[in-house]
């Protein structure tokens, strides 16, 4: 299967060493990325599917046990009462998603258009006459 970063790429990026285990679903992952990349745009730079590959794996790998969550927009923590709050933007904690961010760098921004099948007709008509 296709993947547009490895393995030593998600390593490089990470502030810990990753388990045997986690290695074998950063792989799975990855690849999985790749058809999320494609899904958006086949033709964006590799550069731009290396650096988002790498961003959604760590993202999913991390669960937040290192205090906050990859992706968090918002965040609380109290004291005495134990509570602590976090707000994902575009996903959840452990989830493969793509940010805002990753797909207007894959070059799908928020463009938003529209096309009638009306204006064919009327092209079309005034054509043919």
């Amino acid at each position: 299967m296709v993947t547009y970063a490895s393995l030593s790429d998600i390593k490089s990026r990470m502030t810990r060493e990753l388990t045997t285990e986690e290695e074998t679903v950063a792989a799975t992952l990855l690849e999985d990325a790749a058809v999320m990349i494609d899904g958006i745009n086949e033709e964006a730079s590799e550069e731009a599917k290396r650096i988002v590959s790498c961003r959604m794996v760590i993202r999913a790998l991390c669960d937040g046990s290192s205090g906050v969550p990859i992706g968090a927009s918002q965040g609380s923590v109290a004291a005495l009462g134990y509570s602590q709050s976090w707000t994902i933007g575009g996903g959840s904690s452990g989830e493969l998603y793509l940010s805002r961010y990753e797909k207007r760098m894959l070059g799908s921004g928020n463009a938003i258009g529209s096309h009638s099948p009306l204006e064919d007709l009327i092209c079309t008509e005034e054509q043919n006459a």
